[in-house]
């Protein structure tokens, strides 16, 4: 069946099968993501197991990914990419006597610049953000934390309580595994610290009553660490309240560095801020910030 052999293959990921290291736990929960709409595709076309899939029925799901589900050729090249990764785990095993999709192309991805908000934007996503509940103080100081830093959603998340210095106006970010280890010690505006103070002085306690230990920072109601997936459901939602459309949540991150780079920051000072490991990675955000800057005068 299909979806045994999907579960078998990410239970392989957690092991050091073959004397490889185990994989980041992240690319296990996107391959299992990507693999299980797969699954569901091919299940839908009356497929009962992997041996039957075609390159025909390759084509075709590429084909409604990016007609019907409106897909970014980044996103269909991602999930073609995790497909290629468990066929050529399908054809070691001998689940399949011929891997189908070695040598499929991904679509043609063409460069995007980053996709960002406006300042007008930002503050009435913040506006949807209603302060009667410990959910929505916690909400707001998340998204006050991102603006004023540019940190990864994924660096958000993983914040502990240690890592943040009230009284240096500071927050520890240890960078994310496989990109960039060095730790990055960055500085809170007074919205920022105002906001994380607010959350820390009772609503995050209300929160994490059933789970007094819990060092994370960021809790969900259950009072568990927060995911990324979590904030990206919260944030989706305040979008949708003011109609933001194509909203994700690097978005805040990217709006965060033109605004740096036009309040005067030299480049290598966003680039430390944003801990980007080469100054081409940061150097996307110096010609948008220009054409910004021209439409805003």
């Amino acid at each position: 069946m299909l979806q045994e052999g999907i579960d078998e293959y990410i239970a392989s990921l957690s092991t050091k099968d073959q004397g490889r290291a185990e994989t980041n736990a992240n690319t296990i929960v996107a391959y299992r993501n990507d693999l299980n709409q797969a699954c569901a595709y091919f299940t839908r076309q009356g497929i009962e197991s992997w041996q039957y899939v075609t390159r025909a029925h390759i084509a075709s799901y590429l084909l409604e990914m990016h007609d019907e589900q409106a897909y970014r050729p980044t996103t269909i090249a991602r999930k073609l990419a995790s497909l290629k990764t468990y066929f050529r785990y399908l054809r070691a095993r001998g689940s399949i006597s011929v891997d189908i999709i070695e040598g499929l192309n991904a679509p043609r991805i063409q460069k995007e610049p980053p996709q960002i908000l406006s300042q007008e934007q930002v503050a009435n996503l913040f506006r949807q953000v209603a302060l009667d509940s410990p959910a929505g103080i916690r909400d707001m100081a998340m998204l006050h934390l991102l603006y004023a830093t540019g940190m990864r959603v994924s660096e958000l998340v993983a914040l502990n309580l240690e890592h943040v210095d009230l009284a240096q106006a500071t927050v520890v970010c240890a960078g994310r595994n496989g990109k960039n280890k060095r730790e990055r010690v960055l500085p809170l505006s007074s919205l920022a610290l105002d906001q994380i103070k607010n959350y820390l002085q009772g609503p995050r306690q209300r929160l994490i009553q059933h789970h007094p230990g819990e060092q994370a920072l960021f809790v969900n109601h259950h009072g568990e660490r927060l995911t990324r997936q979590g904030f990206w459901l919260i944030i989706k939602g305040y979008a949708r309240q003011v109609n933001i459309q194509g909203i994700t949540p690097h978005m805040l991150r990217h709006s965060f560095a033109i605004l740096m780079l036009q309040n005067g920051m030299e480049l290598r000072s966003v680039q430390e801020l944003l801990g980007h490991a080469h100054i081409a990675t940061t150097q996307v955000y110096s010609q948008l910030a220009r054409e910004t800057a021209k439409t805003t005068v």
